[in-house]
């Protein structure tokens, strides 16, 4: 007869986000407007859904001289591409992790979003928005949708294996829909 243990209780712990931060890139995070002048950021991030917040900081800082309207579109749409990437990907399975690229140029910035592939089993092929992902009442399908309303430009790389998923904001948001709001 098999006999069975109880089961362990763990508990919660509070760990600084600091803690997840490489040596040497603590600038990356600082949210301040004094080392704005850059290229190109690299940053790997675990794939786990808590750490967020990380991932959003890191995004403001990147544009932390630009306004406020484009520093929150720019955080915005490049943390629903970080969720997607823990969502949908081998990055939210343990010891996952995904990548955020962010190049600067005078028109705007650049975000490419690497994550570790597919959970499920898809074909190769461009991602596409989901028609009724900006209804209101849609449960499921707005982070493309949105990505698609919002950003200038965006796609992806097709390959289910190892996804990237980027996008453009221009600089000038006035012909941007999101002024429009």
């Amino acid at each position: 007869m098999p006999v069975s243990a109880p089961e362990v209780v763990r508990s919660e712990v509070t760990v600084p986000l600091t803690s997840f931060i490489q040596p040497y890139h603590s600038h990356y995070f600082s949210g301040r407007t004094d080392r704005p002048h850059f290229r190109q950021r690299d940053y790997s991030f675990p794939g786990i859904p808590d750490l967020m917040p990380l991932t959003r900081l890191f995004l403001a800082t990147c544009v932390a001289d630009c306004p406020d309207d484009y520093r929150y579109l720019f955080t915005l749409l490049g943390a629903e591409l970080a969720a997607n990437a823990i969502r949908h990907s081998r990055s939210g399975l343990p010891g996952g992790f995904y990548d955020i690229q962010v190049r600067r140029s005078a028109q705007g910035m650049h975000l490419t979003c690497r994550d570790r592939g597919s959970v499920a089993p898809i074909g190769v092929g461009q991602f596409s928005p989901d028609p009724d992902g900006l209804d209101p009442d849609a449960e499921a399908g707005r982070g493309l949708a949105m990505v698609d309303a919002l950003a200038t430009a965006w796609g992806d790389n097709g390959l289910p294996e190892a996804r990237n998923v980027w996008f453009f904001l221009a600089r000038d948001l006035d012909d941007n829909p999101w002024s429009q709001l």
